[in-house]
């Protein structure tokens, strides 16, 4: 045992070593963000570059996006949210997926004839507004592995809100699609220009400013989620809801209740590395895991990237496990999703034998299991956003948030933009006498497809981080992306630039003016049926190497990668 002296001595040594780390930058190597806008990614290395860990910064970014890309997320959506920790080497999966209120009854989306209400009719307006989550959820992780004061990380967000960012082209192009955003007063005075006897959409290079917003990140920085979920922030949202002519049922006490979680995430192997996503209520990591292991018996290393063979062999496998997704997955607190069973290797090789590689299946069945459910018709708009950071310690955070449709419910309050993603439910609650597992229920959480996503290399370190917004496509968007990184040992951006294609258990979609065009007819000739349209993913991710990080941000929209060494 060591003496009084030894000791002494070495406490001395300890103490000259930990503080030579210190002046070092407390050990810390390089830093990498992408994210989906450039203000959003300048904010996040703000905060590594302060000292800040990857859920400070992903925090930061957050707040900065539902400023600047008020489309697709905001304090009035949510999220889901994976976390890698190096120090621990765990991973932990966070839900701030919205709620259903707890007046909310499984024929909210019906008429009174018992049909499903047209899409937009239900949209709009306050009945398919959820109880936000994404505050609540952020918090959660910042307790967990937050570095940095909570309310310094509102800094970035609360200046730009009040000295003003640029309409870009792409804000633009959104708001101007839009056919009855105008409808709110709020949203009408602040997306659009008064022209005289009517509006237009704010043109590109406006500097639009919005205190309203700033006021309410003053009051969540100041007083933490209770700012959000009680108060006057929860009396504007519950007002916005109620009081529109399509009104909803939420509540202060909705708000009030409103519980993030952490769960499990969903791992599993392939190709000798470990892909992990997240579990019910989203579908995302579930699905993506089953397409991995349909694809597994193939040969795709060996396969071009972009042949019309790997576009019908993915095809193939994501009609299988888009089957499966359709029937039995939903919220896992409401119905008994059969997550182990959907992955068990033995089920997954009698599915696999399914596919044939010179002729398609036409629409697949789903698996058949012990579950009575029936299949739920998908109804969504692709928006959403992405990000994905890696900090000098080498945590990582995959986070994707959302309102649903770009603009959400198409009203706004307290300067945010409220969610529509209770159209996520299944509109009709049962099919042939089965209940429909994703059908409405209060306090319920609306299956979701998004699929933040974290990959092991074989050695157990982190290797990827990365993520997509677009709806049910995101599934084929990250599963896609996946077979570039793992298969083809594509570089990230040249796994996010692949020309993309997707399957959703129906047709097969062809990403318009790219290489992948010229293959419709080969498709066709398999069995496909084929449509050529744009497909606007909207990947951001991050790879690791031991040459060190290299990131990719999607082409298709306005996001940025940075990087940030001590």
């Amino acid at each position: 045992m060591l003496g009084t002296a030894c000791r002494a001595v070495l406490a001395v040594v300890v103490a000259a070593l930990l503080l030579a780390v210190s002046a070092c930058g407390d050990g810390r190597g390089p830093a990498m963000v992408s994210t989906a806008n450039p203000h959003a990614s300048t904010a996040a290395i703000e905060i590594l570059r302060r000292g800040g860990s990857a859920i400070d910064a992903a925090i930061a970014a957050q707040l900065v996006l539902g400023l600047v890309e008020p489309q697709s997320s905001g304090l009035g959506g949510g999220a889901f949210l994976l976390h890698w920790d190096a120090g621990s080497e765990t991973v932990e999966a966070y839900d701030g997926r919205e709620t259903a209120p707890a007046a909310a009854r499984p024929d909210l989306f019906l008429k009174p004839d018992g049909t499903p209400m047209p899409f937009m009719e239900a949209v709009v307006g306050g009945r398919a507004v959820g109880v936000p989550g994404l505050v609540a959820m952020l918090a959660m992780a910042h307790r967990d592995h937050g570095v940095l004061d909570w309310a310094s990380l509102f800094e970035p967000a609360i200046e730009l809100a009040e000295t003003g960012f640029t309409v870009s082209p792409r804000l633009h192009a959104m708001i101007s699609a839009m056919d009855r955003l105008a409808e709110d007063p709020a949203a009408r005075a602040y997306f659009y220009a008064d022209t005289g006897p009517g509006v237009s959409p704010l043109p590109v290079g406006h500097r639009l400013r919005n205190p309203a917003y700033a006021r309410t990140l003053r009051i969540i920085a100041e007083q933490g989620p209770e700012g959000f979920y009680h108060g006057e922030i929860a009396e504007a949202i519950v007002a916005a809801v109620t009081g529109h002519a399509n009104p909803g049922a939420m509540t202060l006490e909705d708000l009030a209740g409103y519980e993030a979680k952490k769960r499990e995430p969903v791992c599993r192997p392939y190709r000798g590395y470990r892909v992990c996503g997240m579990p019910p209520p989203s579908s995302g990591g579930l699905t993506t895991a089953m397409i991995l292991g349909l694809l597994e018996p193939f040969a795709l290393p060996a396969m071009r990237p972009g042949s019309p063979t790997t576009v019908h062999l993915i095809s193939e496998a994501s009609r299988l496990a888009y089957a499966d997704r359709a029937r039995y997955m939903a919220d896992s607190d409401f119905v008994t999703v059969p997550v182990e069973v959907l992955t068990d290797p033995r089920y997954i090789a009698d599915r696999a034998r399914l596919i044939h590689p010179g002729r398609s299946m036409g629409v697949a069945e789903a698996g058949r299991l012990d579950w009575q459910t029936a299949p739920a018709k998908e109804m969504s708009r692709a928006s959403t956003t992405h990000l994905a950071i890696v900090d000098g310690r080498g945590n990582a955070v995959s986070l994707t948030s959302s309102i649903e449709g770009p603009f959400g419910a198409h009203v706004m309050a307290a300067g945010f933009l409220l969610n529509n993603q209770l159209t996520d439910f299944s509109f009709v609650p049962e099919r042939n006498g089965m209940a429909v597992a994703n059908a409405v229920a209060g306090g319920k959480r609306p299956r979701s497809s998004m699929a933040p996503t974290l990959v092991f290399a074989p050695d157990g370190g982190l290797f990827a981080a990365l993520g997509s917004p677009g709806g049910s496509r995101i599934i084929a968007y990250v599963a896609q992306t996946l077979v570039g990184l793992i298969d083809w040992g594509l570089p990230m951006q040249e796994a996010i630039d692949l020309p993309r294609h997707v399957n959703r258990n129906g047709v097969t979609e062809l990403e318009a003016g790219t290489t992948l065009a010229g293959h419709a007819d080969a498709l066709r000739a398999l069995g496909h049926e084929v449509e050529i349209r744009p497909l606007t993913s909207g990947l951001h991710g991050i790879r690791l190497t031991a040459g060190g990080m290299d990131g990719g941000a999607d082409r298709r929209r306005e996001g940025v990668v940075m990087t940030f060494a001590e």
